[in-house]
């Protein structure tokens, strides 16, 4: 298994349409933030960024990609669907 999938997805609720979408691995979770996150800034959303940075270097595991990840989830009001 690739070190940069996540032991457990994360799903998220996008908009308001009750839509939703899944993240397994830190890539996806990368563009996530620097694409579709409603917020570009926040202590949040800075450390989810460079922690996601971080695990794609090879420098940290990827579950803190997904904690990280989960935080600035919680700092945007996004929901959360952990699995």
């Amino acid at each position: 298994m690739d070190p940069k999938y996540w032991s457990k997805p994360v799903t998220l609720e996008i908009g308001t349409l009750g839509k939703y979408k899944t993240v397994t691995n830190t890539g996806e979770a990368a563009r996530m933030l620097l694409s579709q996150w409603p917020l570009d800034r926040g202590r949040q959303y800075g450390k989810a960024r460079k922690t996601c940075l971080a695990v794609l270097e090879g420098s940290k595991p990827p579950s803190e990609a997904r904690k990280a990840f989960i935080e600035a989830a919680a700092e945007a009001d996004i929901f959360v669907r952990e699995q």
